[in-house]
């Protein structure tokens, strides 16, 4: 038996769930795949919760840009991972722009489920040696909420 009643996706475009919308089953069900937790346990683990598409690459060898760029799609669409940007004014030269957070609703049904825990991960991502790129990354702002 399903907790809440699914998110109907309209077929044009990409449909991004809100908290009123959020669908804890299909949430699970996509944040539970081994790649797409991989990628979720390294956002969590991250210093600022907000790493970019590089930091992810770089913390997952096997999985190319465009496989991360797509898990994380799919996560953006159930609602469980919010994509955050600089206005283009802001951005700088040869640094990403874009970074993923976990969104508030996955974040509260992750607590209650005992996964993801943050000081677990952020222990993990810690121990992980990291090149001076990464480092340099992981030191930049983050887009305001």
């Amino acid at each position: 038996m399903r907790p809440e009643t699914p998110v109907a996706v309209p077929s044009h475009g990409t449909h991004r769930a809100t908290d009123a919308e959020f669908d804890t089953w299909r949430a699970l069900q996509k944040a539970t795949d081994k790649k797409r937790a991989d990628l979720l346990a390294d956002i969590v683990g991250h210093p600022t919760g907000m790493p970019s598409v590089e930091e992810l690459d770089y913390m997952n060898p096997p999985l190319s840009d465009d496989a991360i760029r797509r898990h994380l799609n799919t996560l953006t669409e159930v609602g469980v991972v919010r994509e955050r940007e600089f206005e283009p004014g802001e951005r700088l030269r040869d640094y990403p722009y874009k970074f993923y957070e976990i969104t508030d609703a996955a974040r509260d049904l992750f607590d209650r489920n005992g996964l993801f825990p943050e000081e677990a991960w952020q222990r993990q991502y810690r121990a992980v040696e990291k090149t001076a790129r990464i480092r340099e990354i992981e030191s930049m702002p983050r887009p305001d909420a």
